[in-house]
């Protein structure tokens, strides 16, 4: 799959194509409706090139960047999960004033007609785009017919509840992974490198491998969950019992961090080494102890359910 950081990178001589767009943070069902859709009008018309328009930074980020959301994916597993949905090549436009800027008319003619040649464009029929959102599925319909190109409004999916990027970072929030890793259509992941913590859950016997959360990434609440660990460079996955938080029993960190306790490993050397956590359900919330002795307890026990859940 190709992937292209600027309207310039695209080939002169690419030929026609579907484009779907929108920002896929999260590449959740929703999207992937709207891009199996596209894969069937690609058929329909005789192409056989899909693209997919992503935007970075998130236009929120850009025009109120106190209401930016945080981000569910990066480019990088935005990417690696549109070329599972079928997509072949991403074009990742870089946000910014002058492009927010653009009437719906110049964003068509610019990227979907100079750059892309699109045949046909399929986006989900709530999509907006184009200065102050004026452009919509049929501002695409209007201007497509006289730039010969088809416009697919796809309805929104899934029930009762519409999938939605919106919707996965309300259920992280209440800490509702099993509810994310449903729209999503797999459990939600955090990425990242393994760092040297306070070492103290080895201490208490439970050695755990620290990820660090940027504070733009999305994750789930504060609390304890149940998942799995993958270690990206050799691809073998643990069952993890999984603290999201700051250890407020310990008077906290600044920083909120993911901690994976790999159940009944203690030999594991994660220092530097990349891995994905998965959640798969949440176990608790947070809770600061009085005591170490309760505090152990209680691990004991979520180490007991994680391993009856992942069973």
């Amino acid at each position: 799959m190709q992937i292209w950081r600027d309207v310039d990178d695209v080939p002169a001589d690419l030929g026609r194509t579907v484009v779907s767009i929108g920002n896929f943070d999260g590449v959740h069902l929703g999207h992937a409706h709207v891009l199996r859709e596209a894969r069937q009008t690609g058929h329909r018309l005789g192409i056989d090139t899909v693209v997919a328009v992503t935007f970075d930074p998130h236009p929120m980020a850009v025009l109120r960047p106190e209401h930016a959301p945080p981000t569910l994916t990066s480019i990088a597993t935005r990417a690696r999960l549109l070329d599972a949905a079928g997509v072949d090549a991403i074009l990742v436009v870089g946000f910014d004033r002058e492009i927010a800027g653009w009437s719906p008319e110049e964003f068509i003619d610019r990227v979907l007609v100079d750059t892309l040649h699109a045949g046909a464009v399929v986006v989900g029929s709530n999509f907006r785009f184009g200065a102050k959102a004026a452009g919509e599925v049929a501002t695409l319909v209007e201007v497509g017919s006289s730039r010969g190109f088809e416009t697919v409004g796809v309805p929104l999916d899934g029930g009762p509840q519409v999938w939605s990027s919106t919707y996965v970072r309300q259920c992280l929030a209440t800490g509702d992974v099993a509810g994310a890793a449903e729209a999503l259509g797999r459990p939600f992941t955090v990425r990242g490198t393994v760092v040297e913590g306070d070492k103290r859950g080895r201490e208490l016997g439970y050695p755990t491998a620290n990820v660090p959360i940027p504070p733009v990434d999305a994750a789930p609440a504060d609390g304890v969950y149940a998942g799995w660990l993958t270690r990206l460079d050799t691809d073998e996955r643990y069952p993890a019992a999984i603290s999201v938080g700051t250890n407020p029993t310990f008077d906290g960190e600044r920083d909120r961090r993911v901690e994976s306790y790999v159940l009944d490993r203690d030999d594991l050397e994660l220092y530097g080494v990349e891995v994905e956590v998965a959640f798969v359900d949440r176990l608790r919330g947070m809770v600061k102890f009085e005591g170490i002795e309760a505090l152990i307890e209680t691990m004991s026990d979520d180490v007991r359910r994680a391993r009856e859940l992942l069973a």
